[in-house]
């Protein structure tokens, strides 16, 4: 079959990354939840026949790169029209249990084509605190409802048996049931989208341009990684305890860079923990993934072929491929951040001193309870800090760096919605890394709880701080403080009505020396 016309071929990877945004913009808008309409905690993406990403949203690294996974599982479950799967399960495809992925098949003239996948961020999942990202989780028991893929609607019609066992399990049955029927509406959105596209142009046309656009992708990123010179790199770091102790973890990549692919050796990292911040195979893979990305000019478009040049290796058992029944609901935030930190570090090395290290953390900040008229509540947040300078430029202040990609909850917004009142929210001016280029600035946030409630604090960067690069100067620690005492990275809580929480984010590291700049 001879190759799309250029123009045609472009036009249609526009119309289906379209239509991924389209249903995503369709799950934001019609959601109850902060933290998807909001926040915009989510992410889609279209998969073909096969489940090979074809197209995505840009949306969240750390949802986008373990998306694969989640899609082979359910193909596994030999979905059939009408059908939506729902799973979180993060060793069955999920990443961590608030993260809840839908998958559907898309079905044209009787024959599966195509599969649409969604994933959201909801603010409760059940498990042993509000929110359910604890601080102090030791086993994925105790982190929320555990949904292996199974289908939430049958056949076009709801599962009500599953729906009802769903609903039980979580602090906020109406906001759950109003997020995941957004999020099938977006699925349903989705396959008219694309049965429109395959009857304007055929189902060949498209299924060929959907090929296409992954052997594409795949020769873009080829060529950018031959540029690299060949070798070995190597970077290692460690996080912060992992709630259960303060020891140091250890982290370690192995870059190789040969021709046009890249081996990513993860195999030395630590063992997994008792605590939380172990991570499924899929999230180490998400972030070798968005470091891979960060090379590529914008015009390479997102999908399977940028990941076909890249091997990601791991070691079962240890923390970057944890094994059931293991905690991981901060690796997917935490763990994933220093793994893009490692990434980059080993890249920066290939490409010459290019970038220094940004915030490192996601900040999360989880706190509920129930409120006066004996409502449960549950606010969670990550917070922006200082991304990283590079040899082009300044680094970005206040910004979501990295794995995450979200929104904040806009003040209004929170303090109508839970029984918070925000004292400060500004600029954590100077906390960026001095350089040639400087490093971006952190934020402060201080959120006062109008009522008794309980929290949790997952972040890192309170003991290492991030690095500069070409003899740029680090980046400021991260700090939280409650009612202005000092408090742990990684901290439960019980709050009383008054009570004052700080998050001080770090600063991003800084680029070159001063005296080179001038």
């Amino acid at each position: 079959m001879a190759s799309l016309d250029p123009i045609q071929l472009r036009v249609l990877i526009s119309a289906l990354n379209g239509l991924a945004t389209e249903g995503l913009t369709l799950f934001i808008q019609s959601a109850l939840s902060s933290n998807i309409k909001e926040r915009q905690d989510c992410s889609s993406a279209l998969f073909d026949a096969a489940g090979n990403l074809v197209a995505q949203s840009a949306s969240i690294p750390v949802h986008l790169g373990a998306m694969p996974e989640a899609v082979r599982t359910v193909i596994a479950c030999l979905p059939q029209s009408g059908d939506v799967f729902v799973l979180n399960d993060p060793f069955c495809g999920g990443t961590h249990l608030p993260d809840v992925t839908l998958v559907s098949p898309i079905v044209w003239r009787g024959q599966i084509c195509a599969y649409y996948c969604s994933r959201g961020h909801h603010s409760d999942i059940g498990g042993m605190a509000p929110g359910s990202m604890p601080a102090h989780s030791t086993d994925l028991f105790q982190e929320g409802l555990i949904l292996p893929p199974v289908r939430l609607v049958r056949a076009g019609e709801p599962v009500a048996d599953l729906w009802r066992v769903l609903l039980a399990n979580v602090r906020l049955p109406e906001v759950r049931r109003g997020d995941l029927q957004a999020q099938i509406a977006a699925h349903r959105l989705a396959e008219a989208r694309f049965a429109e596209l395959a009857h304007k142009y055929g189902l060949a046309t498209l299924t060929q341009a959907m090929q296409e656009t992954i052997a594409y992708a795949e020769r873009r990123t080829r060529a950018c990684l031959h540029e690299l010179p060949d070798g070995v790199y190597i970077a290692a770091d460690q996080l912060e305890g992992d709630g259960q102790s303060e020891a140091d973890i250890p982290l370690r990549l192995t870059l190789t860079v040969q021709a046009d692919s890249l081996i990513a050796d993860f195999r030395d990292c630590a063992d997994q923990v008792p605590g939380n911040l172990n991570c499924p195979r899929s999230v180490a893979c998400s972030a070798v993934y968005f470091a891979v990305r960060c090379l590529l000019s914008d015009d390479v478009p997102a999908n399977a072929g940028v990941y076909r040049p890249v091997t990601v290796l791991t070691r079962p058992g240890s923390l970057v491929d944890a094994q059931r029944p293991a905690a991981v609901v901060a690796g997917n935030v935490e763990t994933s951040q220093r793994l893009t930190d490692l990434m980059l570090a080993c890249l920066s090395q290939a490409a010459g001193g290019w970038v220094a290290q940004g915030q490192g953390t996601m900040n999360n900040l989880i706190i509920g309870g129930v409120d006066t008229q004996g409502q449960p509540w549950a606010y969670y947040e990550t917070i922006g800090g200082g991304g990283p300078a590079t040899r082009s430029g300044p680094g970005l202040s206040c910004a979501q760096w990295a794995m995450t990609n979200t929104l904040n909850t806009p003040i209004e917004a929170l303090e109508q919605t839970f029984p918070l009142r925000v004292e400060c929210y500004e600029r954590r001016l100077g906390s960026g890394g001095a350089g040639q280029y400087a490093g971006g600035d952190g934020i402060v946030r201080s959120i006062r709880v109008l009522t008794a409630a309980s929290a949790s604090l997952l972040s890192e960067r309170r003991k290492y701080a991030p690095q500069g690069e070409a003899g740029g100067q680090p980046g400021a620690l991260g700090r939280n403080r409650l009612n202005g005492q000092p408090l742990g990275a990684k901290i439960s809580l019980t709050l009383k009505p008054g009570d004052l929480i700080t998050i001080e984010t770090p600063g991003g590291g800084g680029w070159g020396t001063v005296e080179s700049g001038g």
